[in-house]
Parts: structure tokens; C-alpha cells; sequence
């Protein structure tokens, strides 16, 4: 038996019916829906999905503020390292710089030490001969020593002070008579000269005190 083709046959019910035809239309706009079991899976491993790429971005951002923090850190440190050294140079050049002072101061003292008792020794002899040069014996062989005496003397930078008509100051000058009445005082007769190193006093002058002129 041959079949039969209803859609060629104008008195097939699904050809005339609408009813038919507006299902047949219906499920061709709508076709069957699909499985919502594996839908919802879709659906779950999508938001799983955005879940742990949450998750990654979350522990990415946490692992960034270590990685800063600890590079922060380590910022502190060796800043507070150059810091302390820095503190440590300028201590060390600071007590360098007082070592030096302290060590010229002393070698200059120590050199006038040395100067000073030299004057000491040789001041006797020099006043032995002014005390000739006054008298007028300075002459000869003892005014070539009284030349070269002076010399050794001013190549120790001593110098010698004390002259007629200066001003008397106590802290130079020892008085054996005071002839003065005035307020002025002055240096009337020198006895002894007085001789210094630099500030340092080595001996007072010895003087007569008298009125200024």
C-alpha cells in the first residue's frame, strides 16, 4: 500500500485545521526547551567561575600589599642603617678633629715649654750684660755674645718689655718703690727687664714708680 502524502491533500485535517496549524507554528517558534539540570550546572560553573577569579584578584591584591610591605620595611631598615652610620662618621670625625686640636695644642705647649726654660736659663746671662751695657763695659767680644744673645732669644720669640715711661700694670711689672702721688703711674726706673713668650708671662720687670711727665 502506497502512502499516502497529506500535505498535498487538501481534506487533511492538519492541512485545514487551525488549531493544528497554530501548534505546528507554536513548536516551531519554541522548540523543545533544553535539559535544566545541565542548565543550572552551566549556570554554577559560570559563578563558580567569577567566584574564583574573585578569589585570585583577592589574593593577588593581599600578596601585592605584602610584597609592598615588605619592601617598605626593608626601605626603614636601610634607611635607619645610613642614618646610624651617618651618626657613627660624624661622631668619628668630630672626635678626629677634637684628637687633632688636642694633640697641636699640646705640641705648641710642649715647644713653649721648651722655649721657656731655655729663656730661663739664658735670661741671667742677659741681664749681666746690660747691667755692663749700662755701666758702658759692653764692648768687644761681650757686645758680639749680647748681639747673639738677643738673636737666640728672638728666634725663641721672646720678647722683652718694661722701658722708661710706660704705663705700670701689676700683672707685668713688680715694684720695689712707689715715688708717685698721681693717678697716672708710670715707669720712672727699669731695675730689671721683663721678658714674655707670646701671652705667657716668663718674668716681671723690676721698676721704680713714678708720676707721669
Amino acid at each position: 500500500m502506497a502512502e499516502t502524502d497529506w500535505t498535498d491533500n487538501p481534506g487533511d485535517p492538519s492541512a485545514t485545521d487551525e488549531e493544528t496549524l497554530d501548534a505546528t507554528e507554536a513548536n516551531d517558534v519554541n522548540p523543545e526547551p533544553a535539559d535544566v539540570d545541565a542548565v543550572d550546572q552551566e549556570v554554577q560553573d559560570i559563578l563558580s567561575g567569577e567566584e574564583g577569579a574573585e578569589e585570585d584578584a583577592f589574593a593577588d591584591a593581599v600578596a601585592d600589599e605584602q610584597e609592598l610591605a615588605e619592601e617598605m620595611d626593608e626601605e626603614d631598615r636601610l634607611r635607619k642603617q645610613v642614618e646610624e652610620t651617618t651618626d657613627d662618621l660624624k661622631r668619628v670625625t668630630a672626635e678626629y678633629a677634637n684628637y687633632r686640636r688636642r694633640v697641636e695644642r699640646d705640641r705648641v705647649a710642649v715647644a713653649d715649654n721648651a722655649r721657656a726654660d731655655v729663656a730661663d736659663k739664658l735670661l741671667p746671662l742677659m741681664d749681666d750684660l746690660q747691667l755692663a751695657e749700662s755701666h758702658g763695659d759692653l764692648t768687644g767680644p761681650l757686645k758680639s755674645t749680647y748681639d747673639k744673645l738677643q738673636a737666640v732669644l728672638g728666634g725663641l720669640k721672646v720678647e722683652a718689655f718694661g722701658d722708661e715711661g710706660d704705663e705700670f700694670n701689676p700683672d707685668l711689672h713688680e715694684a720695689v718703690q712707689d715715688t708717685s702721688s698721681g693717678e697716672v703711674k708710670v715707669l720712672g726706673t727699669v731695675l730689671r727687664k721683663g721678658y714674655r713668650l707670646g701671652d705667657r708671662v716668663l718674668r716681671t720687670a723690676l721698676v721704680i714708680i713714678t708720676d707721669q711727665q
